[in-house]
């Protein structure tokens, strides 16, 4: 056991050694743990911000002022108004993302009861700024509708009145989910390409015929791989947690930093063990690059960050448990958002251990063919 240790231990600092002399790839690894998030997380937003909006005012009318009035940055810029004829001319060139048409009587038909429409016009090729923007004009009109209807001492409301409470993000910060999702995903893309391209980097290079007349075996190569890997990308996404997230971005972190860490090596250990099984199958670097990425984009993009679970068909749903991502993420947004214990999250641990150690088993057996092969 103890040679066996030596063995793992030494491979893995030759591992480290590797990676530092290379200095595109140690860059790369600096870079999407850094800048990476940091713009990914601030760049991207699912919000409305600074949204163009004309408004055709046919009423002129003191509510008709004060729904115009009532469009604020930093959600849309200050309404410029348009004329009625000019509106398609106007959606047809993309100059504005909404139009509101305020017909003529608006504000004597409110007085009166009589509902009177009102049309907003919507620019749908941007498609969540155009769904969530459209929530915000209509809140906004009926805000400043029953305001205004209070001021004139005109009591109209509806029976029933519905009252929100968003827990874990009071004021629904959409960067927050942002900062936490690119973390995963660079944690998930950094593991696959360092494992893999120390395996493909040994069999181009030539050093793995050096390799295979040391006295060591296949399985202590293939541990020493993962855990020098594992342990970069680890360190690193640890300090873009503490650093860029938490210090940088201030996303509150509600649950254990020594929990979610442990969770982290777990889950690299069964990453880093599925890309030494990538790089088993593919004989170049461009083979590998081609094979990691699919992978890579469906670990992402069905992993539960980047769209809910419970949006998908549900044989998707049950066939996606197989992907260590899943569980890793639930166990992310349980940990680091809602601050759950060791005692919620155990279910999800023990799955992404039971996957890595399939895919370990399978990496190993084609490890091993591969050496077998060179000789």
């Amino acid at each position: 056991m103890t040679r066996w240790l030596s063995n793992v231990f030494r491979l893995g600092v030759k591992e480290l050694a590797s990676l530092a002399s290379d200095v595109v790839l140690a860059f790369f690894v600096v870079y999407s743990f850094s800048f990476s998030v940091y713009s990914e997380s601030t760049g991207i937003t699912t919000e409305v911000n600074n949204a163009p909006i004309a408004i055709v005012d046919s009423d002129r009318s003191v509510l008709s002022t004060r729904i115009a009035d009532a469009l604020l940055q930093p959600y849309f810029r200050r309404p410029v108004p348009v004329d009625r004829s000019a509106v398609d001319r106007l959606m047809d060139e993309g100059q504005y993302a909404f139009v509101l048409d305020i017909p003529p009587r608006f504000q004597a038909d409110v007085l009166n009861g009589r509902d009177p429409a009102v049309q907003l016009n919507i620019d749908a090729t941007a498609m969540t700024q155009a769904a969530v923007g459209a929530g915000y004009v209509s809140s906004i009109l009926q805000q400043e509708t029953t305001n205004y209807l209070h001021s004139r001492g005109i009591a109209r409301e509806l029976p029933l009145r519905s009252v929100e409470r968003a827990f874990f993000n009071p004021n629904l910060e959409g960067f927050w989910h942002m900062a936490i999702n690119a973390l995963v995903e660079n944690l998930t893309m950094l593991t696959i390409l360092l494992v893999g391209a120390a395996v493909i980097r040994e069999r181009e290079r030539g050093t793995i015929e050096h390799l295979l007349v040391m006295p060591v075996r296949a399985h202590e190569i293939a541990v020493g791989k993962i855990w020098a890997n594992a342990l970069v990308v680890a360190f690193f996404g640890t300090l873009s947690l503490l650093v860029v997230i938490k210090g940088i971005l201030h996303v509150p972190i509600a649950g254990s930093i020594p929990l979610f860490v442990s969770g982290m090596v777990i889950y690299l250990f069964a990453i880093a063990s599925l890309g030494i099984l990538l790089a088993t199958i593919a004989n170049t670097m461009p083979q590998f690059a081609l094979l990691a990425i699919p992978v890579f984009l469906i670990l992402n993009m069905l992993s539960g960050g980047a769209s809910p679970l419970e949006a998908m068909p549900q044989p998707l749903q049950v066939a996606i448990q197989i992907s260590p991502a899943v569980h890793f993420v639930q166990f992310t947004q349980s940990v680091l958002c809602r601050g759950a214990s060791i005692d919620q999250v155990w279910p999800h641990l023990a799955a992404i251990v039971g996957l890595g150690a399939i895919f370990l088993a399978a990496a190993l057996a084609r490890f091993r063919r591969m050496l077998a092969r060179a000789q």
